[in-house]
């Protein structure tokens, strides 16, 4: 007992190969994935008897059972005797069976021989004047259908084969827009292999548009350059800290470089406080800099590379989801926060993680106001919290009477944090978050202030030379401008 698979090249006869010929012209009987193939009308007829598989893809809808049925009926035939089964292009080459039958043949003890046969991607190749060790990758589009975001590098052009139907190629359109500009310039190769065989140019928000798309369509998707892979940044970030890098770079540590995570972070915000897409775009960056440089050091001194990085971050966000990878259902966001702290503890708990204070997992380096802030809301998890906000309204009012009643310096800082304790307690009451706000207070004074220096500077004066009831009129004007 033999299964024998053998690839029918592209589309035409003359792309057969002489092997594949002679193995289908002794054979007795032949399975064929499908008919609809140019070349299938050619083959060997003497008392040769073919099956086809086309008659599963009219009556069953999901691909996924249409070869489960075919990999069934040819291994049945196969534990019988010699069994020839042939397929479009190459085995090896995006024909799933294939792979469900080497894994079934292999528990079974029935030996696999393979016959290669030219695949769609070499006449594409040619249709294209490309060179695939040009790092051309090569995809699924049903798969990339099916995904959110396309598992492509960008710096190097990709191959989707599969693209047959107009729903696929919207499906492929959307996940690629993910990464791709909606203009992209792309192209749909139809039937290639076969005298049909075209190219049609167009934007990649117009390939579901195309009225010649078929079940032999594939897409290619030129680079996209502008040094924008993830795989670049980390050559970029190795290549610093190489011995022939930069000095600063190569003598960073993971200390070092901490007053510079702080930095960024806050540069971010800033960028965010002020709606400034492209410079949120600089500023994550810069953020994500030193990211690279802490896995690339931590590389260097095996302790972890960034591809661990990358597994634990994954597999922690679908853990903790199981409302979005698993089955479970949840009734909105607050009730999606509890179950992110249940599957917490599970994790701490399975890795030997233990907390002497429910507190413990706030960041001692945060900001004292969003320190506070936190801590709160985890200590008003268990009910350790105010009945209602007028007891935390009655509470701000007695500590600030507290501050005011203090007589000495020591004594009067000590009230002073207490009154922002409790300001942070009211503004969680009121579901506001603190250090965004006096973030936004301070960024309210600067624009003040800034017009105030401008309305003086125009009149060729300075502040030191106004009284104060001027400079509060330039004030209140500033406020009637909206700023």
């Amino acid at each position: 007992m033999t299964l024998t698979i053998v690839g029918l090249g592209p589309g035409e006869l003359d792309d057969l190969s002489r092997r594949a010929w002679r193995v289908l012209k002794q054979a007795k009987t032949v399975y064929l994935r499908t008919e609809r193939h140019n070349c299938v009308a050619c083959l060997p007829q003497n008392d040769i008897t073919y099956h086809s598989f086309d008659h599963l893809y009219e009556t069953i809808d999901r691909f996924e059972e249409v070869y489960a049925e075919i990999t069934r009926q040819v291994m049945a035939a196969a534990q019988q005797g010699d069994v020839v089964y042939a397929v479009p292009g190459d085995p090896l080459v995006g024909e799933s069976t294939v792979t469900r039958l080497r894994q079934a043949a292999q528990a079974a003890g029935i030996p696999v021989e393979i016959v290669s046969g030219v695949s769609f991607i070499e006449p594409t190749l040619a249709l294209l004047g490309l060179d695939a060790l040009d790092g051309l990758q090569v995809f699924d589009g049903i798969a990339v259908a099916a995904l959110h975001h396309p598992p492509i590098n960008p710096d190097y052009p990709a191959l989707l084969a599969q693209v047959y139907s107009r729903d696929v190629a919207a499906n492929v359109k959307l996940t690629l827009m993910n990464q791709y500009p909606d203009d992209f310039r792309v192209s749909l190769i139809h039937a290639a292999g076969t005298e049909n065989a075209r190219v049609e140019a167009l934007r990649l928000y117009e390939i579901d548009r195309s009225d010649q798309i078929q079940h032999m369509t594939s897409l290619y998707v030129p680079a996209l350059g502008q040094m924008s892979s993830f795989e670049q940044f980390q050559e970029i970030i190795a290549h610093l800290r190489a011995p022939e890098g930069c000095p600063w770079d190569r003598k960073q540590t993971h200390h070092s470089l901490r007053q510079y995570l702080l930095e960024e972070t806050y540069e971010v915000l800033e960028a965010l406080d002020a709606g400034d897409a492209e410079a949120l775009a600089g500023e994550l960056g810069d953020l994500f800099l030193q990211i690279g440089l802490h896995a690339q050091i931590a590389t260097e001194d095996g302790e972890f590379q960034m591809a661990d990085v990358l597994s634990r971050i994954n597999r922690k966000l679908i853990y903790r989801h199981p409302h979005v990878w698993g089955e479970v259902n949840v009734s909105g966001a607050d009730e999606v926060v509890t179950n992110w702290e249940q599957l917490k503890k599970q994790e701490h708990a399975e890795q030997g993680v233990r907390r002497e204070s429910l507190l413990d997992g706030v960041p001692k380096g945060l900001p004292a106001l969003l320190q506070a802030y936190q801590y709160q809301a985890k200590a008003a998890k268990p009910g350790f919290d105010w009945e209602r906000v007028e007891d935390v309204i009655a509470k701000a009012r007695e500590e600030l009477d507290e501050l005011f009643a203090a007589t000495d310096d020591i004594h009067r800082a000590e009230e002073y944090g207490d009154l922002l304790f409790v300001l942070v307690n009211l503004a969680r009451w009121w579901k506001i978050e603190p250090e965004t706000a006096l973030r936004e207070a301070n960024a309210k004074f600067y624009r003040r202030f800034h017009y105030i220096e401008e309305q003086v500077a125009a009149n060729g004066r300075v502040l030191e030379n106004h009284t104060l009831a001027e400079l509060d009129a330039l004030w209140n004007e500033a406020k009637t401008k909206g700023l």
